[in-house]
C-alpha cells in the first residue's frame, strides 16, 4: 500500500512539474510574440533615420551627412516635388549653375574655416533663389539676412551701408549664426530649419511635438519644404545631366577666388 502510494505521488509530482513547464513556455511564447509585434509596429510606424559617417554616392539624397528617412511616402512625395521644382524642365535656365560657379569658390573656404559643413553652400543658392535683391520681409543679400539679425552677427546695416550684400562678410556672419544654431539643436538639418524659421519657433515646435527629426515634424509650409529644397539644389548642381541640365559650362577655375563680389 505504501509502495503504491509512493508511485502515485511520484506520478503526480511529474505531472505538476510538466504542467508548470508548459505554462512557463506558453507565457514566454506570448511575451515573445508581443515583443515581436511591438517591434514590428514601431518599425512600420517610425522609419529609420540614418546618419552617415562618410560621403556616399551622389545619388543619395543627404544634407551634411544626414539622410532622409527610409520608406516614408510623405518624405518621398515632398522630395520628388522639390526635385521637379529645381529641374531644368521647370526652371528652363542655367542661372543656378552660373551662380554656383561664381559663388562656391568664395563660399567654400569660408565655410571650412568656420567648421560649417560644405553642403551649406547649397543653402545660399536656395536663400538667394533665382532673384536677388530685398525680399518682402526686408531680408537681403546672398544669405537673406533681416536687418536686426545682420547687426547681431556683425554686419553694418544703415546710414548708406549694407554689408548684407558683401559676399565675404555676409558668409562669415551666416557661419557664426549657423554654428550657434547647431550648438542649440545638435543637428545641422535642424540648424538649417531654424535659420529659416527662427530658433524660438523651431524650439517650440520640437517641444510641442516631442520630435527632433525634421523630416517627421509638421512645420509651416515654407520651413517644411526648406531642407528638401536644399537637398534638391545639391542634387541638380552635383548631377546636372540627371535632372535635364548640361554640365557646368562656367568652370570654377574661370573665376579668381580672390575677386571681391558684391551681390546686389
Amino acid at each position: 500500500m505504501t509502495e503504491k502510494h509512493l508511485i502515485k505521488c511520484f506520478v503526480m509530482t511529474l505531472l505538476i512539474i510538466g504542467s508548470a513547464l508548459n505554462i512557463g513556455n506558453a507565457k514566454t511564447n506570448v511575451k515573445t510574440k508581443k515583443a515581436t509585434k511591438s517591434r514590428h509596429h514601431r518599425s512600420n510606424s517610425r522609419p529609420n533615420f540614418i546618419f552617415k559617417t562618410s560621403e556616399d554616392s551622389l545619388t543619395d539624397y543627404s544634407f551634411a551627412n544626414e539622410c532622409l528617412p527610409e520608406n516614408d511616402d510623405r518624405v518621398n512625395r515632398k522630395m520628388n516635388r522639390s526635385i521637379k521644382k529645381h529641374s531644368y524642365r521647370h526652371i528652363q535656365s542655367y542661372v543656378l549653375q552660373n551662380k554656383a560657379a561664381q559663388l562656391f569658390p568664395i563660399i567654400e573656404p569660408i565655410l571650412k574655416a568656420h567648421g560649417i559643413p560644405d553642403d551649406f553652400k547649397y543653402m545660399a543658392l536656395v536663400e538667394s533663389g533665382l532673384n536677388s535683391g530685398t525680399s518682402s520681409k526686408g531680408a537681403r543679400g546672398l544669405w537673406q539676412f533681416l536687418p536686426g539679425t545682420a547687426r547681431t552677427y556683425g554686419l553694418k546695416v544703415g546710414h548708406g551701408i549694407d554689408e548684407r550684400t558683401n559676399i565675404h562678410k555676409s558668409t562669415i556672419a551666416a557661419c557664426k549664426y549657423l554654428k550657434e544654431l547647431h550648438g542649440e539643436f545638435k543637428s545641422w538639418i535642424l540648424a538649417a530649419a531654424a535659420y529659416n524659421n527662427g530658433e524660438i519657433k523651431l524650439a517650440k515646435a520640437i517641444n510641442r511635438q516631442k520630435e527632433h527629426n525634421y523630416f517627421l515634424m509638421h512645420l509651416n509650409h515654407e520651413t517644411g519644404i526648406y531642407v528638401y529644397n536644399i537637398i534638391a539644389m545639391k542634387a541638380v548642381i552635383c548631377q546636372p545631366r540627371k535632372y535635364g541640365y548640361k554640365s557646368y559650362y562656367t568652370s570654377y577655375a574661370s573665376l579668381n577666388p580672390s575677386e571681391s563680389l558684391v551681390y546686389n
